[in-house]
């Protein structure tokens, strides 16, 4: 054969193209649609397959579960899914977003930056319930709302709502807010969570409302009673101290500079007479920087509790209202999630994750986990998320059994009663505890997703506080 004779490879295909591009322009065959579906079929988030996937319009800023709805939060609107199938139930124009309530009274506010006023929506229907144009300030709890707003600067009102309710519960008066109480949840004088990599801060969705709230206004704190409105105190910290309101208790927390190092004490005080109930020295909050001990952070913690490292570098769980040692770990341990009944420690060979009964002095649970572990605590399940080979893990709190156990390099960004939604960039899936791949939540079990929830599933359990101080006892009459 004479050499450049024939077709070569690149003329075939380029005829081969010709002839496809002919074929679908004139209707004979068209591969282009089902070839556009196959690459852009997203691959499973996780092994086993969650319930259901889904992609969104945009990587998600927060998503909780509110009773069959799941909340997404974006950069500039909110929508909801159906927890059973993923699908779309409605979308809203919003800058920022939270729910409120728990189970089937949860709801959905939401709102505009740098505009007064919010709106409550049902988060099954996106239906407005109760609008209100005068606030620029809401915080969100699984049993109480509450807002703030201003006649002039100082001269604000703060009143506390039913998550459904249509007339507020109380108000009371605060000489001005902050200027950085603005939209929703802005931050007040508690506790810091524990954070990891892959499971979102706000994966337990919204914490019971405290039994005292401390509003900075003008370099002072405030001290609500969330009962009633009343404003127990108001009182100003010492050029040395940081105040926090935690587990009932006015904490006082001081960090001096001495000697090159940074000496620290906290005082409880009650909330009506301001008396020192307990206090406590040498327990570091990390609440100062390195430069001076000067304090510019919340200490960590959650609930009713405080997390601090004693002087010999060993860290330790604190009643933040009677001051006592619930928990103090052993050398080289390190507390990964803490509540008011549990606390998730790494182990100090880095080998496994345990989980330890606050002031109990009893190992719950232990199990295998890489030196890079992350977890945390829901009132539905601790979550551990470890790396090399990736993993989710959600196993119950009080016994350590495995609800859920994924291969996945996917976040955990919310917990629900029956299952647990997590999301890698787009992709957002519902994995139900328990329940086989291409299961529906309901259909394992004879389990109910809502708040009732089935015998295999732990449910929420409300603190009362370690010693039961923070609720009321029974009225006997009744």
């Amino acid at each position: 054969m004479a050499k450049g004779s024939g077709l070569g490879v690149r003329s075939w295909l380029l005829l081969g193209l010709i002839t496809v591009v002919v074929l679908a322009a004139t209707g004979v065959w068209n591969p282009f649609p089902t070839m556009w579906d196959w690459v852009n079929r997203p691959q499973p988030i996780s092994q086993p397959d969650v319930v259901w996937q889904q992609r969104i319009g945009g990587t998600p800023r927060s998503v909780t579960i509110a009773g069959q709805s799941v909340v997404i939060e974006q950069r500039t609107r909110v929508e909801a899914r159906s927890l059973a199938a993923g699908t779309q139930l409605w979308e809203r124009k919003a800058d920022w977003s939270a729910v409120t309530g728990a189970g089937q009274e949860a709801v959905v506010v939401v709102g505009k930056l740098l505009v007064k006023g919010y709106e409550v929506l049902d988060p099954g229907t996106g239906v407005t319930r109760r609008r209100d144009d005068d606030a620029v300030a809401v915080w969100t709890y699984r049993n109480l709302l509450l807002d703030a707003r201003c006649v002039e600067a100082t001269d604000c009102t703060l009143s506390a709502w039913d998550p459904r309710g249509t007339t507020p519960l109380w108000t009371a008066f605060l000489p001005g807010v902050s200027t950085g109480l603005l939209a929703d949840n802005p931050n007040l004088l508690d506790t810091r969570r524990l954070g990891g990599n892959r499971i979102d801060g706000e994966v337990a969705g919204p914490e019971a409302v405290p039994p005292l709230l401390g509003f900075p206004v003008d370099g002072r704190v405030h001290v609500v009673d969330t009962a009633t409105g009343r404003v127990l105190q108001n009182v100003e910290p010492g050029r040395e101290e940081r105040l926090a309101v935690i587990g009932g208790r006015l904490l006082r927390i001081t960090a001096r500079s001495q000697d090159g190092s940074c000496y620290y004490g906290i005082s409880g005080r009650d909330s009506a007479t301001g008396q020192e109930a307990w206090q406590q020295s040498g327990l570091n909050l990390r609440t100062a920087d390195s430069a001076g001990c000067v304090q510019r952070e919340d200490p960590y913690g959650a609930r009713n509790v405080l997390l601090g490292v004693s002087p010999d570098g060993r860290e330790a769980v604190l009643d933040a209202y009677d001051g006592r040692l619930l928990l103090v770990t052993a050398n080289g341990e390190r507390v990964l999630a803490v509540d008011d009944r549990y606390a998730l420690v790494r182990t100090a060979d880095g080998g496994a994750v345990s989980a330890r009964e606050l002031g109990a002095e009893r190992t719950r649970w232990k199990r295998p986990a890489g030196k890079k572990a992350d977890a945390a605590l829901t009132p539905y399940a601790a979550i551990v998320a470890d790396e090399k080979p990736n993993r989710l893990v959600a196993l119950d709190p009080r016994t350590g059994r495995e609800l859920a156990v994924l291969r996945t390099s996917a976040n955990a960004l919310a917990v629900g009663p029956a299952g647990m939604v997590i999301g890698e960039g787009r992709e957002i899936g519902y994995v139900r505890f328990g329940a086989t791949a291409g299961g529906t939540p309901g259909e394992a079990d004879g389990a109910d997703p809502g708040p009732a929830g089935s015998g295999a599933v732990p449910q929420p359990q409300d603190s009362c506080g370690p010693k039961n101080e923070l609720c009321a006892a029974p009225d006997p009459g009744k």
